[in-house]
């Protein structure tokens, strides 16, 4: 070991905190499907109408898109996690405390950017770490995680006799701990994260310039919102399709929406296997494949769950793997803009694809949401293979 080595604070800190908070945005976004329904009868909202507060969440993610690798390069990573994470936990308490449905939808908007900044932050801070980027696919196991400890939270929660305002306080607690978390991490001057970073002689707003007019770039942006796309409308429709339109039991409905996200994390625990196996772009392609097969079965096959967790695994690798191979795809310099550009374009996805989802299904009936993710996956598989072929990099 070289003295340099000697001199590196701990990796495990750092990687402790990235994991925490993909657990907390996690949680905060797919306890949203199973609060659906109640919040649809507390307002006397429509699938239509309750799509608004994903519709609010686009400014948030827009804004994190523009400004999270210029506010990391300016402040460090560290504090505008703090920010991130400031945000995250008031929208979840205005989600918990507002008496009027369009304040509830204007908090969306700091959900998203709270979300925005810490998914590009942490994404950019894992991939550019060489002692931590092996652990990308670990990292989005602890979102699913979170994903699906949401859902079987808010599910025993509301079966105790909780309302939904309450389960809402009780995961505006848990992503609070984020909050204290990286203040540790500010007071101590944890240097991977509190550093200020200029990756080239080239300025932060010039490489994000750059990336914009990167094709590469912007095609993987445009995967990754249809991906987080599909992957949110199933984590946020699903419940509501089962319990309402298929007359499925409430509890089993509920914990069927958590073995989804069971099956996206067990398949990002055992990326890591696929990556050395396969290469990232052979697991992709599997993977679509299976998100395909698992689909057709959540349509046609109405009366069984089990193609959930089908789709939650096939669905697993397609993010962290694609994150993963940005790298290898662009020149360094490009790289965090590139990162914070595709993480925020996913964010997007994850308030368009379900409010679109919602629109449709007021104009004809919840049970046209399952067949509408089948063009989602093919358009994903296209913009796969266009990458392979023009980006001339990545195994």
């Amino acid at each position: 070991m070289t003295d340099y080595q000697r001199t590196l604070p701990p990796l495990w800190i750092g990687s402790a905190i990235a994991f925490y908070a993909f657990i907390a945005i996690g949680i905060a976004e797919a306890g949203l499907g199973v609060l659906l329904p109640s919040i649809l009868s507390t307002y006397n909202l429509t699938p239509a109408t309750v799509t608004l507060l994903f519709l609010s969440q686009i400014s948030g993610y827009i804004l994190a898109a523009f400004t999270s690798s210029l506010v990391s390069s300016r402040l460090g990573l560290a504090r505008m996690l703090l920010i991130a994470a400031g945000a995250l936990t008031m929208a979840l308490i205005i989600y918990a405390i507002s008496p009027s449905w369009f304040l509830m939808v204007a908090a969306g908007s700091a959900l998203g950017l709270g979300i925005g900044l810490i998914d590009a932050g942490i994404n950019t801070y894992i991939v550019q770490d060489s002692r931590s980027a092996n652990l990308i696919g670990l990292l989005h196991a602890f979102y699913g995680i979170g994903a699906l400890s949401g859902p079987a939270i808010a599910t025993t929660l509301l079966a105790v006799g909780m309302n939904w305002r309450q389960v809402y306080g009780v995961l505006a607690g848990i992503v609070s701990l984020l909050i204290v978390s990286v203040l540790g991490v500010i007071i101590f001057n944890y240097t991977p994260m509190t550093v200020r970073v200029l990756p080239s002689k080239t300025t932060a707003l010039e490489n994000l310039g750059r990336a914009l007019q990167t094709p590469i770039v912007l095609l993987t942006g445009l995967l990754l919102l249809v991906y987080v796309g599909t992957e949110a409308c199933i984590g946020n429709w699903a419940y509501t399709v089962q319990s309402v339109a298929r007359h499925t039991p409430t509890l089993i409905a509920g914990y069927s929406v958590s073995a989804y996200w069971v099956g996206l994390t067990l398949g990002r625990f055992i990326l890591g296997y696929f990556l050395q196996w396969l290469g990232a772009v052979r697991t992709i392609s599997m993977s679509l494949s299976l998100v395909i097969i698992g689909l057709l079965a959540w349509w046609q096959l109405p009366d069984q769950w089990i193609s959930l967790p089908l789709i939650g695994f096939g669905l697993a690798a397609i993010f962290p793997a694609t994150i993963w191979l940005i790298p290898q795809r662009l020149p360094d310099p490009h790289v965090p803009a590139a990162v914070s550009i595709a993480t925020s374009a996913a964010s997007l996805g994850a308030a368009i694809v379900p409010t679109g989802a919602g629109w449709v299904a007021s104009w004809t009936s919840l049970e046209i949401i399952p067949m509408l993710m089948l063009p989602l996956a093919l358009l994903m598989v296209g913009l796969h293979f266009w990458l392979v072929q023009h980006s001339g990099k990545g195994k």
